[in-house]
This record gives C-alpha cells, structure tokens and sequence, in this order.
C-alpha cells in the first residue's frame, strides 16, 4: 500500500467510525505510530479532521456533519420532500428545509 492509498484508506475509515485512536490506527495499518500522525497531518490541510487530547491517549476524529461520500436524493425522493415542504411551517420547514440543503446539489 503506497502512502496515499493509505492516507486515503484512512480518511475512509475515520469516516465510517468517526473517531478513533492513533495507536489504534496505527496497529490496523501495521505502521509506525509517527507514520499515522504524519499522514494525519498531511491529511488535515485538506479535510475535517481534529486531534482530541484526553486521559488515554486521545485520538482523532473527523468533523461532525463531514462525509467523504455524499449521499444524493433521487429525483423522485426530491420531489416528494418538496412537495411535503409545502405543507409545513415552523421548525418542521426549518428541519425539512436543512435536508434538502444537505442532499441536493
């Protein structure tokens, strides 16, 4: 595994599981710790992805919200939702309003 495939199997990961520890990622990668703190760094001037001290080590973890693979509505899935949009007010349109923002280009 060359290391961008590497870095970009990890970034896959951290996305499925959202956060995680260096020591961990480092044993599943079998590499050096150092190796894995370098390729996040690497990977932070790109991406969403955060350190978090703590009592056992920390880790890192990938921003709340951020998918490296965005899901899209179909055409018929979109238009349902605005049709439904029509039919509400309040926080209900707020909320509905906010997933269409996120699912539709």
């Amino acid at each position: 595994m060359t290391p961008t495939e590497r870095r970009q199997r990890l970034l896959e990961v951290l996305c499925i599981r959202r956060h995680d520890t260096c020591d961990n990622l480092a044993h599943e990668f079998h590499v050096a710790n150092s190796t894995i703190r370098r390729d996040l760094e690497i990977l932070t001037c790109s991406y969403p992805i955060e350190t978090v001290r703590g009592r056992y080590g920390g880790g890192v973890k990938i921003a709340d919200g951020y998918y490296l693979y965005r899901k899209a509505l179909t055409p018929k899935q979109a238009a349902l939702l605005q049709r439904l949009r029509n039919q509400l007010d309040g926080d209900d349109l707020i909320i509905l309003n906010s997933i269409l923002l996120q699912f539709t280009f």
